[in-house]
């Protein structure tokens, strides 16, 4: 049995990590907000602004790629993956949902390096907009919870 929990502050508290954000520019309205969003959370858990490195990509289909290259550079606790793909009248949105997702979690358990997995798929605009505060708001708190317990494990 391992040994007693620790506190959910503890687990929420990023003083001492490092986080790499890749966000995807398509669809920027929504993920401009999920990136406010995330690094609003990750300074209010105590995230260091310089320990923070916030890039981006054209898609959610090239998110995978700079999230690798971070994972390659071992600078980094956790990740964060921002994006929105919002179907369409064509099966591209199931090829990019699924290929996105499918390549994130690789990243993760190639490198075991927890990724904290904000991309959006959604029907519309507007479910898009209803989830780009909250999912902002939850991969920071995965990332550094994440981040906090596989240090914890090492």
């Amino acid at each position: 049995m391992f040994g007693a929990d620790k506190g959910a502050a503890d687990k929420l508290d990023g003083k001492k990590l490092f986080i790499g954000i890749v966000q995807a520019r398509f669809n920027a309205s929504v993920t401009d907000a999920l990136a406010t969003a995330c690094l609003h959370e990750l300074s209010a858990l105590g995230v260091d602004s310089k320990h923070i490195t916030h890039v981006k990509v054209p898609g959610a289909l090239e998110v995978a790629s700079a999230l690798q290259a971070m994972a390659e550079s071992n600078n980094y606790d956790a990740l964060i993956a921002l994006g929105c793909i919002i179907r369409g009248e064509t099966y591209h949105f199931e090829l990019v949902a699924n290929e996105s997702g499918a390549a994130v979690t690789r990243v993760a358990l190639d490198y075991q390096l927890p990724i904290a997995n904000a991309i959006l798929t959604t029907e519309n605009m507007a479910q898009a907009q209803a989830r780009q505060t909250e999912k902002g708001l939850d991969a920071a708190r995965v990332a550094v919870e994440m981040a906090n317990l596989l240090n914890e494990l090492a």
